[in-house]
């Protein structure tokens, strides 16, 4: 079931990327996207009953409004630090403890740790993230675990676990 999830998905990724309904275009997607399902279909998702759950892209969806929310709120952030005469930095790296289980969900956790400015996740050891933050607001961890994580952790339990 695997093997058949992942193929469905590349090729609806493949569709979408060259928007190309043409007979040619559906051969070569089908043939990479089988080549993928066949070479890397044993390292996908373990419980695929996952994947046919509606409610999950339904989080989906109001996870990739929230990551837009904090990416801007973000950017607006480091700019702010960047174009102040004064260059109010305090940067560090925080220790905070996550509650995601799957590996999926932490992969996307740190990523979207990462692709926050102001933040990139330096390495995660089983349920601790070390970022590094441009402005270490608190000495508290669970203040800035809550500020760091709060945000993105809730949805992506609903999403993945």
């Amino acid at each position: 079931m695997r093997y058949v999830v992942l193929f469905i998905i590349m090729m609806l990724l493949w569709l979408a990327f060259t928007w190309n309904l043409q007979t040619p275009n559906l051969i070569v997607g089908g043939v990479a996207s089988l080549l993928t399902a066949v070479l890397f279909g044993r390292s996908f998702l373990r419980n695929t009953v996952k994947f046919f759950q509606p409610q999950r892209y339904f989080w989906i969806i109001i996870y990739l409004f929230v990551f837009i929310w904090e990416c801007l709120k973000a950017n607006f952030d480091v700019a702010y630090r960047v174009l102040n005469p004064a260059m109010p930095i305090k940067p560090g790296i925080v220790k905070v403890k996550s509650t995601l289980k799957t590996d999926i969900g932490r992969t996307f956790l740190a990523n979207s740790i990462t692709m926050t400015p102001g933040t990139i996740t330096v390495d995660v050891i089983e349920d601790d993230f070390y970022i590094h933050w441009i402005y270490v607001s608190s000495e508290d961890p669970k203040v800035y675990s809550r500020k760091i994580l709060g945000r993105f952790e809730k949805y992506l339990k609903r999403i993945f676990e």
